[in-house]
């Protein structure tokens, strides 16, 4: 299993240049062989390999223009055309969209592999560096020394913050102690998520609290000159306050995903279309910043590594509409009404509570309590849906404590 430990950087003057310019040369490098990749085929109707973008490569640092790449590590950019040859091949699968152009105002990041780095008990040393690069190691338990990553990612987030992400392969942890116990979860945008053990994790609204000073930002921003270094200053105050907001985000989601996967042997959520709801006008700001999609990845792999049951039910499944004492399906259900009455029971029901259980019953978890589980769901409608397993990387915040050169 493959772990990420994330963790802030304070990179020396010597070492922030050298890093600039290994950015500036990823760019070159990426947008050129996009463009190349992009005129070959207009012109030519042929796609183009790894090797022939490896082996353009190498005569670019040998012309006057671009003989600056050889003044960097040459494993970022080899690293970078194996990036976009990956991009390619996912896109042509119909995962992701076309690989764009990269710019200088996004983040900026450079791959080391293990050819280009060094582990030593000053701390981490990298190519063409003369000293160790200091981090904010944050896990007092794990010797930075004694790690051994297999590649090294270096990152610099446009509010000017520096992290260093080291990605380890360790073997599978042990299984958490079972619980006996399963949980449904129903996302929504008032209450950030309903339990079927009714109860109700509230949203924290990290967006709506810092909005004013956002916006306040942001109409600075918008009066001064570009290419001023006023609006240079400006332009990282709002990238501070953005990423305020999202760490904010990513911590919520993180604690309470853990908290879960720690309570309940088996966590079922229903197949939400985030990407067609954010087309609501009225709800695409609040479902934007709910961040459900990332919630669900991280209960995925969390799930995994824990040795838990990670469930995904259909997302045409009503359980809002059915009634989770008796199965009766209500023929319509408006959204504003929170709370409803079942015509055939007379159970009365919160409308997230009902639906949080339903989707317990439906994973097949749970059953209803006046029928049997093969009789309380509707006929017509597909209750499972197979779950996607992601291996994304464990980064879990801690204290952080300096270690390297001062």
């Amino acid at each position: 299993m493959r772990t990420a430990y994330k963790v802030r950087a304070y990179p020396d003057p010597e070492q922030s240049a050298l890093l600039r310019r290994t950015f500036g040369c990823v760019r070159v490098v990426w947008n050129k062989t996009l463009a190349d990749r992009q005129s070959r085929y207009t012109t030519e109707r042929k796609s183009t390999s790894y090797k022939e973008t490896d082996a353009a490569l190498s005569q670019w640092k040998k012309t006057d223009d671009l003989a600056f790449l050889s003044e960097v590590s040459s494993v970022p950019l080899q690293q970078t055309l194996r990036h976009q040859h990956t991009a390619f091949q996912a896109f042509f699968k119909g995962t992701v969209r076309y690989p764009r152009f990269k710019n200088r105002h996004s983040r900026q990041s450079a791959h080391y592999t293990r050819s280009a780095f060094r582990m030593k008990a000053d701390g981490l040393r990298l190519a063409k560096t003369t000293a160790p690069l200091r981090v904010a190691w944050s896990w007092p338990g794990i010797d930075l020394a004694t790690l051994d990553p297999t590649m090294v990612i270096v990152s610099c987030e446009p509010d000017g913050r520096w992290f260093v992400t080291f990605a380890v392969d360790h073997t599978d942890p042990e299984p958490l102690p079972a619980t006996g116990t399963s949980v449904g979860v129903d996302l929504g945008v008032r209450d950030f998520a309903v339990l079927s053990t009714g109860e109700k994790l509230a949203n924290p609204k990290h967006t709506a609290r810092h909005e004013r000073g956002l916006r306040r930002q942001q109409r600075r921003l918008a009066r001064m000159q570009k290419g001023s270094n006023n609006r240079a200053e400006q332009k990282v105050k709002v990238a501070r306050k953005h990423s305020r907001v999202r760490d904010a985000r990513r911590d919520f989601l993180h604690k309470t995903s853990t908290a879960l996967v720690q309570r309940f042997d088996t966590i079922a959520v229903e197949d939400l279309n985030v990407s067609g709801m954010v087309r609501n006008r009225s709800l695409a700001k609040s479902i934007s910043e709910s961040g459900w999609g990332e919630f669900r990845s991280m209960l995925e792999y969390k799930t995994e590594r824990a040795g838990r049951r990670f469930v995904v039910i259909d997302r045409w499944y009503p359980s809002s509409k059915t009634c989770s004492a008796c199965g009766h399906l209500l023929a319509a259900l408006s959204l504003g009404a929170r709370e409803w009455t079942c015509p055939d029971c007379g159970t009365r029901h919160d409308r997230d509570h009902n639906a949080a259980t339903n989707i317990l019953v439906a994973a097949g978890l749970a059953e209803t309590t006046k029928a049997c589980g093969a009789d309380v769901r509707p006929h017509g409608f597909s209750h499972r849906q197979s779950v996607v397993k992601q291996e994304l990387p464990d980064v879990s915040p801690r204290i952080p404590v300096l270690q390297g050169g001062e």
